[in-house]
């Protein structure tokens, strides 16, 4: 059984779209390739797909959407960037790093940002 299949017996006919995408990319390479591809473990794509994902799924939507869907967001700093990037820069900066300046830039950025609530 494909992935896709798998993911429509979960889900039915109210299969959202990034679950489809990630089902696809699980079919086009593997299921281990799509994880580590979205930053995640095997084990939490399968859970998603079979829909049996304990925790939320905003943030591997997120990753998914911005990673295999291509889609963006407008950063006050960076200018256009993938979701993945995004959320990827707001759990950066939960915590003060001053190593670089651009840690300080998006430490003040991110937490002034109203996407800081959105997910992850």
């Amino acid at each position: 059984m494909s992935a896709l299949d798998t993911a429509r017996d979960a889900h039915g006919v109210d299969l959202p779209d990034w679950i489809e995408a990630l089902a696809r990319e699980c079919d086009r390479t593997s299921q281990n390739r799509a994880a580590q591809t979205i930053g995640y473990t095997a084990g939490a794509v399968s859970a998603v797909l079979r829909g049996k994902y304990a925790a939320g799924t905003k943030s591997i939507e997120t990753s998914v959407r911005g990673t295999l869907m291509a889609e963006t967001v407008e950063c006050p700093v960076l200018g256009e960037i993938g979701k993945q990037v995004c959320l990827k820069w707001r759990r950066r900066s939960r915590d003060f790093r001053n190593g670089n300046s651009m840690d300080v830039t998006m430490f003040r950025a991110c937490a002034r940002c109203p996407r800081n609530s959105e997910d992850g």
